[in-house]
């Protein structure tokens, strides 16, 4: 095994260090719970990336500095939904504060390509979550081969709260994880599940009180199988449980373009903002 030891920060949001065939690949925004803003978005799409192509890396061990894994979108996005009253309804292919950019040729934009991209590294990603883990922050975990939590960590798939949808290649990783009518349960009512619960339906691998330890470990572990059995094994799995993803990607982007600024999601954030009961007009998808 090559011994390097090399580090990385990408807009002062996420920082790689690779040493004995493990990245770590840390979430660096603490202060705000590592929640997902524009330089989140580039920064975790960017680190990926040059991850998919390093063979020095044996294994990858994603987790956020701080008290949480990641909040999600950050609440500024939503705060500015409510202060427009859905007036500025962004364009999704030009504007990156929508993380609406896609490459040539992609089957995801920006905020699908963050949680998709572990699933294009071809080594094993290992997601060490606790505190929160909530929104795009648990599709972010989803996007990981194996995920360790903490029993107390919360976890949710939060976008209904909002009036949206889990549009970061969630609802396919969650199907992938349990029953279709589990995968309803948490989408449909947006609850939050503790990292036990999260366990008992499958949705995390392991339990801890240390999970990034745990998750290290079991990266020293893989680091020392065979680097070619240990990729080609990560894409059989794949081959299999990733079939359609672009057709899904597609409609996911397709549907969340059809909410966003509509009577209904503004009214779902603006009456959270106003602590007040929703009041909703028939749907109109």
């Amino acid at each position: 095994m090559t011994n390097t030891n090399d580090s990385k920060t990408y807009n002062d949001r996420v920082k790689v260090s690779i040493q004995d065939g493990i990245a770590d690949v840390r979430l660096d925004r603490a202060d705000k719970r590592n929640a997902l803003d524009p330089a989140m978005f580039d920064a975790i799409a960017r680190a990926g990336k040059e991850l998919v192509t390093n063979k020095d890396v044996r294994v990858v061990v994603l987790s956020g500095n701080g008290a949480s894994f990641c909040a999600g979108l950050d609440f500024g996005s939503f705060q500015a939904m409510a202060d427009s009253g859905g007036k500025n309804k962004p364009k999704p292919d030009s504007e990156k504060e929508n993380a609406g950019l896609m490459a040539p040729d992609a089957i995801t934009h920006l905020a699908q390509q963050i949680c998709w991209v572990w699933q294009e590294v071809p080594v094993p990603v290992i997601a060490s979550l606790q505190g929160h883990a909530l929104g795009g922050g648990l599709q972010l975990a989803l996007g990981a081969d194996i995920r360790v939590a903490h029993p107390a960590t919360q976890l949710s798939m939060r976008e209904v709260h909002w009036g949206l949808i889990p549009d970061m290649t969630g609802t396919l990783m969650l199907s992938r994880l349990v029953r279709d009518d589990v995968a309803k349960d948490l989408v449909f009512s947006a609850r939050v599940i503790s990292g036990t619960q999260a366990h008992e339906l499958g949705v995390v691998t392991r339990v801890s009180e240390t999970p990034l330890e745990v998750a290290m470990q079991i990266a020293r572990e893989i680091a020392e199988r065979s680097p070619d059995a240990v990729r080609g094994a990560k894409a059989l799995i794949n081959r299999l449980s990733n079939a359609g993803a672009a057709e899904h990607f597609a409609e996911e982007r397709r549907i969340i373009y059809s909410l966003i600024g509509k009577p209904n999601q503004v009214e779902a954030v603006m009456s959270n903002f106003e602590k007040r009961p929703a009041s909703f007009v028939p749907p109109t998808v």
